[in-house]
């Protein structure tokens, strides 16, 4: 009767040292997973930042502007930047960063890749700063304000959320090229109800995509993995969702943005 209290005691204790060891681990795990989001958050946040000011110091060297403020005019960098042949670089560098990254980030050391993205994030800013031109400086800071609330409202639901996202990030991958070709088409249409229908489901498909995006950062994340691979993974992270953040950004800004 003895031995066999001893060995429930024994069985009891052992219960108790695993669930101590599961949930030592789970804090690190935890604390781990933490420190390697807000890494994710802080180089996303970061990049916006940097093609913000860019955008911003870009427009201003590019314009002339009369007593009131108006534009009555470019300047011999705005002729170049909007107007010239060298548009083209402008507007393409950015998705060639992209594929550059996508395609050789195992290639690249962790510090590599995050000045890479750095440099993504100023090119961004080179070519977004031609959206001053259209629309207003106070539109696009409301516009921004919406873009920041409603990404972080559906990051926050994807980094909390139990919920499975992956059949829905399949359903909006299709529809994120479906609108793509739509775009394309109505280069030529020119159709003005495609170009609302467009930004309206664009705004779907990116709000959704930022969710689901969080989600897989999420569960990129490895105890294990080396500081190094860590490193990389959060710039990858970053490069995701600023993409989301910007392409959300336009789609509102081609709805709710008043055009100069």
């Amino acid at each position: 009767m003895k031995s066999l209290y001893i060995a429930i005691m024994e069985f009891k204790k052992e219960n108790i040292l695993n669930r101590a060891r599961t949930g030592q681990q789970t804090a690190v795990m935890d604390e781990g997973l933490r420190a390697y989001m807000l890494k994710v958050y802080n180089y996303m946040a970061t990049g916006v930042l940097l093609t913000g000011i860019i955008a911003l110091l870009s427009f201003k060297f590019a314009v002339v502007t009369d007593a009131s403020g108006a534009i009555v005019g470019l300047t011999e960098f705005g002729n170049a930047i909007y107007l010239s042949g060298l548009k083209w670089l402008v507007m393409l560098a950015p998705l060639g960063i992209v594929f550059y990254m996508s395609f050789g980030i195992n290639k690249m050391s962790a510090g590599k890749a995050q000045t890479t993205f750095w440099v993504f994030a100023a090119l961004m800013g080179l070519s977004l700063s031609s959206i001053l031109l259209i629309y207003t400086g106070l539109s696009v800071t409301r516009v921004f304000f919406i873009t920041s609330m409603t990404f972080g409202a559906m990051s926050i639901y994807g980094y909390t959320t139990k919920r499975d996202l992956t059949k829905m990030g399949s359903f909006l991958m299709m529809g994120l090229i479906g609108i793509i070709i739509a775009s394309i088409v109505n280069i030529f249409l020119k159709s003005s109800m495609m170009y609302f229908a467009i930004s309206i489901i664009g705004v779907l498909i990116f709000v959704g995509l930022t969710a689901y995006d969080t989600q897989k950062i999420k569960n990129m994340y490895s105890a294990s993995d080396s500081g190094e691979l860590i490193g990389k993974k959060a710039v990858m992270g970053a490069l995701t969702l600023y993409l989301d953040f910007i392409n959300l950004f336009i789609m509102l800004l081609r709805l709710f943005g008043q055009r100069r």
